[in-house]
This record gives C-alpha cells, structure tokens and sequence, in this order.
C-alpha cells in the first residue's frame, strides 16, 4: 500500500495505526495495539482458511478484506462469501473518499462486495432438483433442535449466509443458484424452522450454533455453511 494511503488512512481514523508486514503468516503476531482490521491482497485468499484460527486467537475484533487492484489477481464472488471471515472486497480504483467510507463501513462490523465482482456471473439457470436438494440428510435429533436438523445441506449453507446479513441477489451470485431458487430454499427454511421472516430464522441460527458448542463446521453434526464472523 502507498505512502499516500497510509497517510490517508491515519488521517481520516487517527485512532487507528497502519502497519504492514510482507504475508499473512506474519501477521499472526502480536501487535503493539489491538487489530481492527487486516486488509490482504486478493492472491492471499487461499491463505486465509490456513491462518483463520491463528487470527482470530491473536486478534479477535479484527474484520478480515481482500484489497483488489484491477487487472491483477481476480477473485470469484463465490470464493469470497464462502471464505471464512472475509468481510468484503475493496477495490483500489475507488475515489479516495469513497474508498474511505468503506473502510470506515468495515471498520463498524459492515460488509462490501464490489458490483464488479458479479459482472461475470452468467443468466441464471432455472431451478432445477439438485439446486432444489429436495431430500434432507437426516442428523440426529437434539431436544429442541430436531427442526434445526431436520434442514438440507444447502438450506443450512444457505441459512448460515442469511445469518451473516448476505441478500438473495448475492447469496444467488456465491452458490451458482438463481435468485428464483434462494427465495424457494429460503421459504422452505423459515417454514421448517416454524419462523415468520429472515431475520427470525436468521436468530435461531445463531441460537442453534451457540447449542453445537466447539464442534467445527466439518462435523457431521454442525452447520455446514459459512462461519458467522465476530
């Protein structure tokens, strides 16, 4: 990152210290100050699932985004809401107020996906029986969470990206589906779940993750979707 936009960054936050080292793997490291926020070149994405733990021990308040020059390394909107932790994209080619306020937006807890990440994103098809996964993988009943497991793997997917406050059009554009699709998955969510909107479904998400207690996404038995981030 330039001079400048340090410069830029310490002025229009100077609460805020930048600091940067030459890898991800050296940022899982003690700083003199708390981290609020690592910003990453776009090629370090893969890195990111190898460190996450590390990271969020050593600085667990801090967002995770990808910096993203254009004509350089792109990267997928799929592989960017599937990655644990990213919280968005900055691109670099924003005026430099703009390119502020998203920082700024991150800074708080938001997220921002470039709409130039979804340029590439080809008609959607029309929903089909696989899309649909018409069929639950049974799981094993616990108490008051039986309607919980009682939802297909892509419903969970889909329901753990609701939870992190993804719309339809995005989660649509990261999972290959049409929009048409993500609204049936998401009717069929609520429905099971015995909940009135999104954002109750999305409630007794987290409630029911707080239940799996240290297991990780990889059980048989935990969510397998997208990690909520802290």
């Amino acid at each position: 990152m330039s001079e400048s936009l340090v410069y830029a960054i310490e002025r229009e936050f100077p609460w805020i210290a930048v600091e940067q080292v030459p890898s991800l793997a050296e940022a899982c490291a003690g700083f003199d100050c708390p981290v609020a926020l690592i910003l990453l070149e776009a090629e370090q994405l893969p890195e990111v699932a190898a460190h996450s733990e590390r990271l969020s021990q050593l600085h667990p308040f801090a967002q995770i985004m990808l910096i993203q020059d254009d004509g350089r390394h792109e990267v997928s909107i799929k592989d960017v809401v599937t990655a644990r932790n990213i919280r968005g994209v900055l691109p670099m080619n924003l005026k430099l107020d703009v390119w502020l306020s998203v920082v700024r937006l991150v800074l708080r807890g938001g997220e921002y996906f470039p709409l130039s990440l979804f340029e590439p994103i080809m008609e959607r098809r029309p929903p089909n029986a696989d899309e649909l996964d018409e069929h639950p993988v049974r799981r094993v009943p616990d108490g008051d969470q039986e309607d919980f497991y009682e939802l297909t793997d892509r419903e969970l997917q889909i329901l753990g990206m609701v939870a992190r406050g993804l719309q339809n059009k995005l989660i649509a554009a990261a999972l290959g589906l049409s929009e048409h699709t993500v609204k049936i998955h998401l009717h069929n969510i609520i429905t099971k779940l015995g909940a009135h909107n999104r954002t109750e479904a999305a409630a007794i998400y987290h409630e029911r993750r707080e239940g799996l207690g240290d297991r990780g996404p990889d059980d048989a038995a935990a969510v397998r979707a997208p990690q909520p981030t802290a």
